[in-house]
């Protein structure tokens, strides 16, 4: 079958043909209908060697959906139904594991892989061999180009609203720093999910139309005076809470700028910005902190259900897998419109 496969460090992807792999004890073989392609794929494509514990060669994409096509004699599933995976794997075993959360697996330092398309052979392929039932979540009727991305893009999301939930109730503000894969899901799933109003922010005209698409109540690009018109928008108390997509110093910066004393700052993309925390300080008295990484089980079936309800809808732009280092150029240079998203051919 065809793949798309990492064989060295620093270098694109080669696509290659392989074995279809066959099922052994409590596997599945899914075959793929859709991958979203992600900027966790580039961070892994440009890696050097040693700074992650993968093994080479294997197949990228963690981002996947498709058809369960066959079954290792231990598996308790059905051939023929329509899933997306559960991206993050963990050990297994532990508590943290056991109950769906392997995101925050005990275990995790200590892997050699980190989920499929991450150290394990991934989705930008024919087929997926997925090691446990756990890590399927059905889809039923739900196309699978909206699928897949809901398990990185729409489950970080999710995850990272779900961790400020308590705090975004009615009279409340948000506001939702990069509006991309991530970021206009986010700005959905607000809206669905809390009472807050939501104000987004980027460098990019065509992502604040993204934002208003997806219900966005105001946009603004960043720019000298940004903190003055978004914290204009509170009557200059702030807002309560700040979803950082982008995650440099600039970024950080803003947000903590803006926050409103006791707000909830969660940075969720991985910039590589600093914030210097000392007390006293410039901080918000009160200012809360949160890394939130990728999110459970549970909580990526409850983001497949409100894509179903048609609460969230994922913009895509679909290419085959042939034409995969098109769409991987176009990510680096941030030309996608929301999640670029592979179909085999």
């Amino acid at each position: 079958m065809r793949a798309l496969r990492l064989t060295a460090w620093g270098e694109p992807p080669a696509p290659a043909e392989v074995e279809r792999p066959v099922p052994r004890g409590g596997e599945i073989l899914v075959r793929v209908e859709a991958t979203g392609l992600c900027h966790s794929d580039l961070h892994v494509m440009g890696a050097v060697p040693g700074a992650l514990p993968y093994r080479l060669p294997f197949t990228l994409g963690h981002e996947v959906a498709g058809r369960i096509a066959a079954l290792g004699p231990d598996a308790d599933v059905r051939v023929g139904d329509r899933v997306v995976l559960y991206g993050p794997w963990g050990c297994g075993a532990c508590d943290r594991c056991a109950a769906g959360r392997d995101n925050y697996c005990d275990r995790r330092d200590t892997l050699t892989w980190h989920g499929a398309g991450l150290g394990r052979d991934g989705g930008m392929a024919e087929y997926v061999l997925v090691p446990s039932a756990r890590h399927l979540v059905p889809i039923d009727g739900l196309s699978a180009d909206q699928a897949a991305p809901l398990s990185d893009a729409g489950l970080t999301s999710y995850h990272a609203v779900a961790g400020l939930r308590h705090a975004l109730g009615e009279d409340t503000t948000t506001v939702v720093i990069g509006v991309g894969g991530l970021g206009h899901l986010a700005v959905q799933i607000l809206r669905a999910t809390t009472g807050s109003r939501v104000l987004a922010v980027d460098v990019r005209e065509d992502a604040l139309a993204l934002a208003e698409r997806s219900g966005a109540d105001f946009g603004t690009l960043v720019r000298a005076d940004t903190a003055r018109v978004l914290r204009a928008r509170t009557g200059g108390a702030g807002v309560d809470a700040v979803l950082d997509f982008v995650g440099t110093t600039q970024t950080l910066e803003l947000a903590v700028g803006i926050l409103r004393p006791g707000g909830e700052l969660a940075v969720v993309g991985s910039g590589g910005g600093r914030l210097t925390v000392y007390k006293p300080g410039v901080l918000p008295p009160g200012f809360r902190l949160s890394l939130p990484f990728w999110g459970t089980r549970p909580e990526l079936a409850e983001v497949v259900a409100l894509a179903g309800s048609g609460a969230i809808h994922v913009e895509t732009e679909r290419f085959p897998l042939s034409a995969a280092p098109e769409a991987i150029d176009r990510l680096r240079r941030g030309r996608v419109r929301g999640r670029a998203v592979l179909v085999p051919d």
